[in-house]
């Protein structure tokens, strides 16, 4: 007999009988309806759902019903993990389904045999650390049966080895390997090709499906619908990769890669290790030309900076030597033959950056630690992302709990070039105006005013020894949060607080996170990688500071060029674009408070604009309907700070 819709999600079905605490929701049900009813008629979907509305599943029971190839494609590769090893197996089991679920990821997740025999086999690692990480990993390939690094618990994830002992599109022998049989990344694939659920991230998806290279392009004939959550990151995701990008890492990969093929191989030329070590200096003194810390930079502001352009041309000169003095080893093994084109591929890349690419584009570079990365990014996706989804009919389904302004998907559906799409919007369950209050303090300065970070930390300091510390303290950049760490720790001294001060960059997110909810009395300061994403529920957080209204900085090249486009059209880019966009923000950092039905908390907004300026009412709008104060004593009253003095 076969379930509906309804049958599953009654509070005698079967989520019901196999999932402790499951309660009927009804905005969860009709959410599930709307999903189904558009995969059965291949229509375009977007759909908001608040916190707590169990979107998950809401997508995962008729995905499953339905009985089709069904994509899902999620934000970062934890949620992608947490949905296959957790949520899928649930429903899954619930609804009794045979369907086979896969999980695919970009090649850089998967050991490459290859890579890992030249590594060891070179043994030039750069610290007895590094050298004790590659014999762990070595074992690990002895007995894992997927290769996803992910599973090798004793090799941190950042662990530069990984970039080693991993193959990336370049690099990749294809065919030509002698490991070809045992290959991680082509199992990875065959198992996505025979699912019926094949779970990827939307990296994966739009480096695929421009690139046609990890697997997704294979799969999207035969697939039936295309689920995307955290559906808000897909204008982000989708411009970079339907731009075009080249980097001075790949360059010195390059080198380094050609170095050992050349060790294995072709010994006696002893021009090739002169040509190698000559590209990657090429390659750092280009990067030398910009500052240390990360950033990003106009074409204007590159091309201004000493020693830029003449970087640029000795760099392209250096890699024209490199790949004639390659070409003359080619022939000898498939790796040094995989070198050359590589070089070939890349010198082409680095001229058309050179040469100004297409008219639609905005060419720009960002600095890493050890990179710069140059980029041609596209100002408008919305007619390549109609491009992409024509053809085969599917169903396409957007969903996460942020997607409109005041119930308005416009501005969301413009970008995306979403023309026919369906909308629907679901409120979250939660009892808001019994959970939670907006606090929007008096008396801040203009928030591009010299102490303004000070004049933060001292509004939010009476909260937060109310709250008993239990806070995120969002901030909207490195240097705020940096600051704002700062005096926090005076602060805390002063008043002979013992609440534990984390801050982003010092571990890792998952076990900083695991530290905040541990401890129970912290306070996290987090720029933008804390603002979604992240899940803490009980009296863990109790407190969300955020400092301004994240507007993204206006000198941005990619928002500074989509700017002046739209002024030159007539349009009125801030109220179009950067506004939806950081309403879009505001609620995603709002969204970390409440995350479950007992949880109690409050949000300040610290930013004067948000009831000063006539905008500011789009933003609050927006929110959840929290009780609203700008008393501080009604906030020392919810949190009953009485009772802590």
């Amino acid at each position: 007999m076969s379930l509906s819709l309804s049958d599953v999600f009654a509070p005698d079905g079967p989520l019901a009988a196999g999932i402790p605490g499951y309660r009927v929701r009804a905005q969860q049900v009709e959410m599930a309806t709307r999903i189904a009813e558009a995969m059965a008629a291949n229509r375009v979907l977007v759909a908001e759902a608040g916190t707590g509305t169990g979107k998950t599943y809401a997508y995962l029971v008729p995905a499953l019903l339905a009985g089709g190839k069904v994509i899902v494609s999620t934000g970062t590769k934890t949620l992608q993990d947490q949905l296959f090893a957790r949520d899928i197996p649930t429903v899954r089991a619930v609804l009794k389904s045979p369907l086979k679920a896969a999980l695919l990821k970009g090649r850089a997740n998967y050991l490459c045999h290859y890579h890992l025999a030249r590594a060891l086999a070179d043994g030039r690692f750069l610290s007895r650390e590094d050298a004790a990480h590659a014999l762990r990993i070595s074992r690990f390939a002895k007995e894992t049966q997927t290769g996803d690094k992910a599973e090798c618990g004793d090799v941190p994830e950042n662990s530069p080895v990984w970039g080693l002992v991993t193959s990336t599109r370049e690099n990749c022998l294809g065919q030509e390997c002698p490991h070809h049989k045992e290959c991680f990344v082509l199992a990875a694939r065959r198992d996505a090709l025979a699912a019926d659920l094949v779970v990827v991230n939307h990296h994966l998806f739009f480096a695929d499906v421009m690139l046609r290279d990890e697997g997704t392009a294979e799969l999207l004939p035969a697939c039936n619908t295309v689920i995307f959550d955290e559906a808000h990151q897909l204008p982000e995701t989708a411009s970079l990769f339907f731009g075009e990008t080249v980097s001075t890492a790949q360059i010195v990969d390059l080198a380094r890669d050609t170095r050992l093929e050349g060790l294995a191989s072709a010994k006696d030329f002893l021009d090739l290790p002169k040509a190698c070590a000559a590209l990657e200096k090429a390659a750092r003194d280009l990067r030398l030309t910009l500052p240390v810390e990360a950033a990003r930079f106009a074409l204007s502001q590159l091309t201004a900076r000493m020693g830029f352009e003449n970087g640029l041309v000795g760099l392209v000169r250096e890699l024209e030597t490199f790949a004639a003095v390659l070409e003359t080893q080619a022939q000898r093994s498939e790796g040094l033959e995989n070198c050359w084109r590589r070089s070939g591929e890349l010198l082409t890349a680095l001229r058309r950056w050179q040469a100004g690419g297409e008219a639609d584009q905005v060419r720009w570079g960002e600095t890493f630690t050890q990179s710069l990365q140059l980029n041609a990014t596209p100002l408008v996706i919305a007619g390549i992302m109609q491009k992409q989804m024509s053809g085969h009919p599917r169903a396409w389904i957007f969903t996460s709990a942020t997607l409109a302004v005041q119930q308005d998907f416009s501005h969301y559906c413009a970008e995306m070039g979403l023309t026919d799409a369906e909308a629907a919007c679901w409120e979250s369950p939660f009892d808001y105006a019994r959970q939670a209050v907006l606090y929007a303090p008096r008396g801040l300065p203009d928030p591009n005013s010299h102490a303004y970070t000070e004049a933060v930390v001292k509004a939010a300091f009476p909260v937060l020894r109310a709250s008993g510390g239990r806070a995120f303290f969002l901030c909207t950049s490195l240097r705020a949060m940096r600051r704002t760490r700062e005096l926090l720790a005076e602060a805390l001294e002063r008043a002979g607080l013992d609440f534990p001060l984390l801050m982003q960059g010092e571990g890792g997110k998952n076990e900083l996170l695991e530290r905040f909810r541990r401890l129970g009395n912290a306070i996290l300061v987090g720029s933008q990688s804390f603002w979604e994403g992240v899940d803490v529920r009980g009296e863990a957080l109790s407190l969300v500071v955020i400092d301004k209204l994240p507007f993204a900085p206006p000198d941005d090249p990619v928002l500074a060029a989509r700017i002046e486009r739209m002024k030159e059209a007539g349009r009125n880019a801030f109220m179009e674009y950067q506004l939806p966009r950081a309403v879009i923000n505001v609620k995603q950092g709002a969204g970390r408070l409440i995350r479950d039905e007992t949880d109690r908390g409050v949000l300040m907004i610290c930013d004067p604009r948000l009831i000063d300026k006539p905008y500011g009412r789009r933003v609050w709008r927006s929110l959840p309907p929290m009780k609203r104060t700008r008393e501080l004593d009604e906030v020392l009253a919810f949190f009953g700070a009485d009772r802590l003095e």
